[in-house]
C-alpha cells in the first residue's frame, strides 16, 4: 500500500462488546455511535448468523480494492483501499451474540472529511445484504 494508505490501527476488534468509537473528525460511520453526524444503523439480517456472515464475505470478496484482514464467526475487519490514490478505510461488523444485527463502524484512516464514502460504504452492503435474502 502507498503513502496515503496510512498505518493499520492496532486498536480496532470488539471489546466489552463495543467496536473502537470513531475519532472526532466527520470521516467515518458507526452503528455505535451517540452523536448523529457519526450514527448509522445497524445491519439486519433475517437467516442465521453463518448465513449472514457468508454473504457478508462474499460482498466484501466482491468488491475492488479490498481485502478481508480478520475474519472470526461473531467478526469481520476489511481494509478498502480507493482506487484513485490508494487512501485506506478500515471497515469492521460485529455480530452481537442473541440478536439479529450487525454493528458496523468504517473509518478512514487519514484526512479529515471522506465525502460520505464510509456512510455510502455500509448502506451499499445494507442494500447487498436484502437482496442476497439474508
Amino acid at each position: 500500500m502507498g503513502i496515503l494508505s496510512g498505518k493499520r490501527p492496532a486498536d480496532l476488534g470488539v471489546r466489552n462488546g463495543n467496536l473502537k468509537a470513531p475519532p472526532s473528525s466527520p470521516n467515518a460511520v458507526s452503528s455505535q455511535a451517540s452523536d448523529g453526524s457519526h450514527k448509522i444503523e445497524p445491519l439486519a439480517y433475517k437467516g442465521t448468523q453463518e448465513q449472514a456472515m457468508k454473504a457478508l464475505k462474499a460482498i466484501i470478496e466482491g468488491t475492488p480494492n479490498t481485502r478481508i484482514v480478520e475474519m472470526k464467526p461473531d467478526y469481520l475487519y476489511a481494509e478498502y483501499a480507493s482506487s484513485l490514490l490508494g487512501f485506506v478505510d478500515d471497515v469492521e461488523f460485529f455480530f452481537p451474540p442473541g440478536t439479529r444485527i450487525i454493528h458496523v463502524r468504517s473509518a478512514s484512516r487519514v484526512g479529515y472529511s471522506d465525502l460520505g464514502v464510509n456512510r455510502k460504504r455500509i448502506e451499499d452492503i445494507r442494500e447487498k445484504l436484502v437482496k442476497a435474502g439474508v
